[in-house]
């Protein structure tokens, strides 16, 4: 399935400090189809939200000719961590992903998007890694009971001490052994690993599912143009080993971002346009 724009969703990033409809308007008037949803408070605070809030949310994306692709929870700046020594915050993170899994039902989103979390920085790290596996095996069994797929993604090793690769993100997911759980590629992540898109489909194979595909010096979340990461090169690699998922631009960047998202995406999908040949016209 070669790549085009509209594989690419709408995504929420950046729209924290803006209602939650105007995201909608935009993302349609942008020609989205699918979306990923950032669940954070105000707009999506799995803690809080129902299921007949999540319902709504549906409607509200159907009603604009969209569905949900996939529901990623904040999980690094809240108080989220599957891997945490304390047994009440892990427990309560495990808590909080297996009722997000219950709310990507309810949205249709067929994807839950999962990090590995952290150990303390002075306990071995094999500890924390069995924490972190043990809590993604159980998220992943709620979540097939519910016919959602979770997707892992590696983290900066500023924000995990677990999984900051390739390699250790294949480790994990062989681990957890679970059928329903397989891989994000985040192109910043890789970048600051030292990683490519064929090291990934290497290690990974058919699991990377899902794509953050964002700009960055090698960090930093930006909008393509802003950064200095070859984004060419990448789109490529992702249409010859034969990506078939959706990709997303998760941008925070600059805080200028929160102030007025739209600009960034459309400079995002005017960039990726330019350099797929069918979308050229």
């Amino acid at each position: 399935m070669a790549l085009s724009l509209a594989r690419f969703t709408g995504s929420n990033f950046s729209y924290q400090h803006l209602p939650f409809e105007r995201f909608l308007d935009d993302a349609a008037a942008l020609g989205r189809e699918s979306l990923e949803l950032w669940g954070i408070a105000p707009q999506l605070h799995v803690p809080r939200m129902s299921d007949a809030e999540a319902r709504a949310v549906r409607r509200a994306a159907e009603s604009r000719g969209m569905a949900v692709r996939c529901l990623t929870p904040e999980q690094v700046m809240y108080p989220v961590n599957v891997a945490s020594p304390e047994a009440w915050l892990r427990q309560e993170s495990i808590a909080m992903f297996r009722r997000a899994a219950e709310l990507a039902a309810e949205l249709g989103a067929e994807l839950l998007l999962l990090t590995p979390g952290r150990g303390f920085e002075d306990e071995p790290v094999a500890d924390a890694w069995r924490r972190s596996a043990d809590a993604i095996g159980e998220i992943a069994a709620h979540a097939a009971t519910l016919g959602v797929t979770c997707v892992l993604e590696a983290l900066q090793r500023v924000e995990s001490n677990l999984v900051n690769d390739a390699a250790g993100l294949a480790r994990m997911i062989g681990e957890v052994g679970a059928p329903n759980l397989g891989a994000v590629l985040d192109t910043v992540a890789m970048a600051a690993a030292g990683d490519t898109v064929d090291g990934y489909f290497d290690a990974l194979g058919d699991r990377v599912r899902h794509v953050h595909l964002i700009d960055g010096r090698p960090t930093g979340h930006l909008a393509w143009g802003e950064g200095e990461l070859p984004l060419a090169d990448y789109l490529e690699a992702l249409d010859r080993r034969g990506y078939a998922g959706h990709l997303t631009f998760e941008l925070f960047g600059p805080g200028t971002y929160a102030f007025d998202p739209r600009p960034a995406v459309e400079r995002c999908l005017a960039a990726v346009r330019a350099h797929l040949p069918d979308e050229a016209a």
